[in-house]
């Protein structure tokens, strides 16, 4: 079954009580037993809700895998992912991942005895000199946010199952549309769903992949037993979105490509970061891991000034200032104090990330009138 199939009918099957097409939210806390611990497969909706059941079986098919497990947010996802660690335990990460992340692994489960260490995962013989006795998992991003670096997922996780360690690969930039982790060998696979697979900016959902039936089992206890669930309008919602992934996705990228164009041709932008050029240092991996090179695109202005980016970020009319992705509208941002405030300075700037880098989520609107929009911005300058 190709994507554009699975994502309508993969797991989705007529309501059984009344044939509707469209999976029912199911607005219930609880359910009816005829005995003690005699039930239809449902007994309390924090563990298991029908909506929820059907929408996992849904994105276990887009990764190609065989357990699904949703959460309230992508990082209540990366929370339960990082709990199948112990304290003492290290992971490997890149320098160049999205605060939030950052923020989670460093202020959150550091304190509790977890040891993160941040290297450019590009060079694998970066993420070997750090793996120790100690390293248990490598939490990759690739395309990674915001600086748009490729991490061969196939090659660091050849090198982890040599050691050990567990791997997981944050898909959320790219979607299950553009690449599946784990057919190159990921254990686990990541979204915000939030961003491309929700695809409409109204609706908060995370979900975690998996084709291992014990790390799926873990995750299912700690789903339960944390209670980080999303409700089923929450799931309705990420359903719906599902339908139109590969068609939304493929338009983003399409433009996408012809902003990234304009943007490295632009006088006033000092660098544009976009896989899908010839010269930029991942494209062969992305050409080799990806179907296209994704809807995301960020550039320096010419000046580093957080003056200048604000001029730009204060004119647009069509792309919106705000936080997240993957909508179906454009938005613009500053990852310095939006996305990756929570990031120190002084690790910002190792990676490229300057007060001037604007980060784009390019959505579907007609491309000439994004480009216009951009231009009109820039000529404030």
């Amino acid at each position: 079954m190709k994507f554009g199939t699975k994502a309508i009918h993969a797991g989705i099957e007529p309501d059984p009580s009344t044939g509707a097409v469209m999976t029912p939210i199911y607005q219930t806390s609880t359910y009816a037993q005829e005995a003690p611990g005699v039930h239809q497969g449902y007994e309390y909706a924090r563990t298991q809700n029908p909506t929820r059941s059907v929408l996992e079986k849904n994105l276990a098919a887009l990764e190609n895998g065989q357990h699904a497990v949703c959460f309230s947010s992508g990082l209540a996802a990366m929370d339960a992912i990082i709990r199948l660690l112990n304290p003492g335990d290290e992971l490997i990460s890149s320098n160049d991942l999205y605060g939030g992340s950052y923020r989670q692994l460093v202020r959150v489960h550091g304190r509790y005895g977890l040891v993160s260490h941040f290297v450019p995962m590009q060079d694998l013989g970066s993420i070997a000199a750090k793996i120790n006795s100690k390293t248990r998992m490598l939490w990759i991003e690739t395309p990674t946010n915001p600086m748009l670096s490729l991490v061969d997922i196939k090659a660091v996780c050849t090198l982890a199952r040599e050691q050990g360690i567990l791997t997981c690969v944050d898909n959320t930039f790219a979607s299950p549309y553009l690449q599946n982790p784990l057919d190159l060998g990921a254990d686990i696979v990541m979204h915000s769903a939030t961003k491309y697979i929700g695809g409409h900016s109204d609706v908060i959902h995370g979900a975690v992949i998996t084709n291992n039936d014990s790390i799926a089992q873990q995750l299912r206890f700690l789903q339960n037993a944390i209670g980080a669930v999303p409700g089923p309008q929450d799931c309705f919602l990420i359903l719906r979105g599902i339908k139109t992934l590969h068609l939304r996705v493929e338009r983003a990228c399409q433009n996408a490509e012809k902003i990234a164009q304009f943007l490295r041709n632009h006088p006033k932008v000092r660098k544009t970061y976009y896989p899908g050029f010839s010269d930029h240092p991942g494209h062969a991996i992305a050409k080799k891991q990806m179907r296209h090179y994704g809807a995301m695109v960020s550039f320096d202005l010419h000046t580093d000034t957080l003056e200048y980016a604000t001029t730009v970020l204060a004119n647009t009319q069509l792309f919106t200032l705000a936080e997240s992705l993957g909508g179906v509208e454009s938005l613009i941002g500053h990852p310095a104090t939006m996305t990756h405030a929570s990031i120190p300075l002084e690790e910002r700037y190792k990676v490229g990330l300057t007060n001037s880098l604007i980060r784009l989520s390019v959505g579907v609107e007609d491309v000439e009138d994004l480009i216009e929009d951009l231009g009109q911005a820039l000529d404030r300058l």
